[in-house]
């Protein structure tokens, strides 16, 4: 994983290879980068309730992560201290059957959020994640999601109110497939 800004969220205990210490004196300026996730987050369906001002306060809060195919994001068991939205790639979901094998029970696709059912409710990650291809991704750690709650709870409140609907609707989903088995 290559970060992009702000500090590493995702596989924090891997060292930054000499490549990607490389890229980071070559990075964007801040103004720059700020306005770039700007972009991503209006892109994303999952904030359709954010006005138009609230994507550049927001912005300030998350950040990239670039994965190269096979890449794991994270595992099933994990702590859950950030979350992720797909903006280029594909996402493997996994988990572990009784014999210990993995098992892909999702393929995500841009624009899906995951990650978000650990940082909001604090329980280890229920499934692990891998990039099945490259993929950029937004990030946003349960810190950030904390200082924003702090500093502008009502943007805090939107994403939040953004991420219950988006899980709302996948549960709903999964309790129709499992009428028509």
């Amino acid at each position: 994983m290559a970060l992009i800004a702000g500090k590493p969220t995702i596989g924090a205990a891997q060292k930054l290879s000499d490549n990607t210490r490389q890229e980071e004196r070559h990075m964007p300026d801040q103004t720059h980068l700020s306005a770039e996730i700007r972009d991503m987050l209006m892109d994303c369906d999952l904030f359709d309730t954010l006005q138009p001002a609230d994507f550049h306060t927001a912005a300030g809060y998350f950040s990239l992560a670039t994965l190269v195919e096979g890449e794991t994001i994270f595992n099933e068991g994990d702590a859950g201290t950030f979350m992720c939205i797909l903006h280029h790639g594909v996402v493997s979901v996994r988990k572990t059957d009784a014999h210990g094998a993995q098992v892909e029970i999702a393929t995500l696709r841009s624009g899906r959020a995951f990650g978000e059912m650990a940082v909001l409710d604090g329980e280890r990650r229920s499934a692990s994640c891998l990039a099945a291809s490259d993929c950029l991704l937004l990030t946003l750690g349960k810190d950030s999601l904390e200082k924003m709650l702090n500093e502008a709870p009502r943007i805090a409140a939107r994403i939040i109110r953004a991420l219950a609907v988006a899980l709302s609707k996948r549960l709903r989903m999964q309790d129709g497939q499992r009428l028509a088995l």
